[in-house]
């Protein structure tokens, strides 16, 4: 069951991009403005003019909150944020081919779902990451924590989404199961 959440989905919100903050924003009625991260670059053409904040969307946002209430201990505020963000990610960003060359192998096996959090390592830094979309061998992974070096001149920023092979997914904790013969 849902919980009480600040913002529930509405007829009148919108997709449109923004040419004042040039990222991609929902408009969530009359009086109030959302932005996203994403640039004009990484959005699919329909992203760019005004677009419904479809069934689909909404269908989705609430999901989204409902699975972040069980993987994070955050304020609906951010819950709304990310639920958001990763809306807009999920339906809106062109698709990516894996970049996984940035990151650290994990030597455990993940499954990764929607919703899910997982760390990645890259250059000595450990950032955590939520799954806004996955397939069999990748997940799109939207960053949490606020900025991750990828090399020397490039930066993934809270929010930003990058797509990863799975085995580049590290769980967030180890939990050893002993079994008694």
């Amino acid at each position: 069951m849902v919980e009480i959440m600040l913002l529930m989905p509405k007829k009148d919100w919108q997709w449109r991009y923004s040419d004042t903050y040039g990222v991609l924003s929902v408009s969530l009625g009359s009086e109030m403005e959302f932005l996203t991260p994403y640039k004009s670059k990484s959005l699919i053409p329909d992203a760019l003019s005004e677009l419904e904040f479809s069934v689909e969307h909404a269908k989705f946002y609430i999901d989204f909150i409902e699975l972040l209430s069980k993987s994070l201990t955050i304020s609906d505020a951010m819950k709304v944020q990310l639920a958001l963000n990763g809306t807009a990610a999920h339906f809106l960003l062109k698709p990516q081919m894996p970049k996984s060359w940035f990151f650290d192998t994990s030597s455990m096996c993940v499954y990764s779902e929607l919703g899910k959090v997982f760390q990645l390592k890259c250059r000595g830094a450990i950032a955590q990451v939520l799954v806004v979309e996955t397939s069999i061998q990748a997940s799109l992974v939207m960053l949490l924590s606020n900025e991750l070096p990828l090399n020397d001149n490039k930066s993934l920023m809270q929010f930003e989404c990058i797509k990863v092979m799975h085995d580049r997914l590290h769980p967030l904790k180890v939990s050893r199961a002993i079994a008694a013969a």
